[in-house]
């Protein structure tokens, strides 16, 4: 028998965001997504428009969607 201390695997979401053409676009996403709570990672490629995103638990769509906004990007939803 193996005693396991965390029961929680992490969680990786790959997200659609529209209007980012470079590297400063994928490190203004990146930096606002990674604060939101449990966010572990976050890896955003401008060329394809995904960002990938591995949290904790499930994120809230709104929050990463208010974080994309602040940005000064737009979230098209889960690819």
């Amino acid at each position: 028998m193996t005693a396991q201390t965390d029961t929680t695997a992490p969680v990786t979401t790959v997200y659609k965001v529209t209007g980012m053409s470079c590297g400063h676009c994928e490190g203004s996403v990146s930096g606002e997504i990674s604060q939101i709570p449990g966010v572990t990672s976050v890896k955003a490629v401008a060329s394809t428009g995904e960002v990938t995103v591995v949290s904790e638990a499930p994120l809230d769509e709104e929050a990463v969607r208010a974080a994309v906004d602040e940005a000064g990007f737009e979230l098209a939803g889960q690819a």
